[in-house]
């Protein structure tokens, strides 16, 4: 299986993964806000996401998106291919889009927001902890993008303090949360 930062040469899955995002959030009830086609081929183009396949067959996707003019990194779009689950592909997949965002945007903050408890393992597992909405970005514009999400109302009711989403925050050495440095590290995966 290889496991690349995204080109052009990805663009053919693109459709793909637009329809498995929209797949696993029904069949969930919950989770991943839909993306548009032009949207996710963006993302693709310009390297800010990475792509797992096989033998030309996809296999899974993230991409990572800033936000506060760089001070924040959503890593989001997790999805693997219901063929590949349950292999260990998405701990690849969140592992090389970490390392993404982290050559590209070494003193941001890394964030994402998940419902599974799987992702929260591995997120957990590479140095973020668990925190309130309020330690994200407060950019309108990624609140918006929770809009297309079946939970939205629930978010919205609860004024942007919480959703059933868990908010997961990653902050690099060197940077603080709350005047608190980073003191968990990173865990390399080889």
């Amino acid at each position: 299986m290889e496991i690349e930062v995204s080109s052009s040469m990805h663009l053919m899955y693109v459709s793909e993964i637009q329809q498995e995002m929209y797949d696993s959030a029904q069949r969930r009830g919950t989770g991943i806000a839909k993306r548009s086609l032009e949207y996710l081929s963006k993302k693709i183009s310009e390297g800010n996401s990475v792509v797992a396949s096989e033998n030309g067959v996809w296999v899974g996707f993230c991409y990572i998106e800033t936000w506060s003019h760089g001070r924040f990194v959503a890593n989001s779009g997790l999805i693997v291919s219901p063929d590949f689950r349950h292999s260990g592909t998405a701990t690849k997949i969140k592992q090389k889009v970490f390392e993404l965002s982290r050559s590209k945007y070494p003193n941001a903050k890394i964030f994402g927001l998940t419902t599974g408890l799987a992702v929260m393992k591995i997120n957990s597992d590479l140095g973020y902890k668990p925190v309130i909405y309020s330690e994200l970005t407060q950019d309108e514009e990624f609140w918006n993008g929770c809009k297309n999400c079946v939970n939205y109302d629930i978010l919205m009711s609860k004024e942007r303090k919480n959703c059933l989403c868990t908010a997961m925050l990653f902050v690099p050495p060197n940077n603080n949360i709350n005047g608190t440095a980073n003191t968990q590290s990173e865990i390399k995966y080889k």
